[in-house]
């Protein structure tokens, strides 16, 4: 008599951003059903969840509930990717020998026996991956490289500082204008301002001059 084998889901993304926009979930979840049907299986449950891969079962309910199920059931736990479990080489190695049969969507040939070599791997994937950070942020440190975001206060006063500097810069270059235009004999913000719209010149901001504009470029130059 043919016997339906039996599996039981576990599916998990790392962050809450990921369930609430249906990104990896919803992958997960087809990736792990069309797996089932081409085995001729049956899909006991679905267990969800959300949380860090480095925690253990303990600390991972729907985990510990699927592993449970599983047992009971005779069932093979079924997870769409191998780091949908864990990247920690402890926790995959106490799941090879808790007796649960389990399979992953992308690695079929992977089993209980073998994924112990795997979890070695992918922690010490993990492990490089934690080292090159420290490097790239002590070689960040020594080469003088400020690290993390400003505060808001300081990122206003960067800010108004550029803004001081460009308008410096503006009417340091508009200066020998105005100081040819004095020397025709015009010398009120009205007049500077009306010969400098007649030549075709624009305020910083693309406008036309006034007095007020010609008034700040004077300040700012001196």
């Amino acid at each position: 008599m043919y016997c339906m084998s039996k599996y039981v889901a576990y599916l998990r993304v790392s962050t809450r951003s990921q369930k609430l926009d249906g990104l990896g979930m919803e992958s997960q979840d087809r990736v792990v059903a069309e797996f089932v049907v081409r085995q001729g299986g049956e899909l006991l449950e679905v267990f969800r969840e959300i949380e860090s891969g480095s925690k253990t079962d303990s600390q991972r309910p729907a985990l510990a509930a699927a592993l449970k199920l599983a047992d009971k059931a005779g069932a093979t736990l079924i997870v769409a990717k191998l780091d949908r479990l864990s990247r920690n080489a402890g926790f995959l190695l106490s799941l090879q020998s808790a007796g649960v049969d389990f399979v992953c969507c992308d690695c079929p040939n992977v089993d209980r026996f073998t994924v112990g070599i795997l979890a070695l791997v992918a922690q010490r994937e993990r492990e490089l991956i934690s080292e090159r950070t420290k490097l790239a942020l002590q070689s960040a440190k020594l080469l003088g490289r400020r690290l993390g975001t400003r505060s808001p206060v300081e990122q206003v006063v960067r800010m108004n500082d550029g803004a001081r500097r460009a308008c410096r810069k503006f009417a340091i270059e508009l200066i020998p204008v105005v100081r040819e235009i004095r020397s025709t004999g015009v010398d009120t913000l009205q007049g500077i301002a009306d010969c400098l719209n007649r030549r075709g010149y624009r305020s910083r901001t693309g406008g036309k001059f006034h007095p007020s504009t010609v008034q700040r470029v004077l300040r700012s130059a001196a």
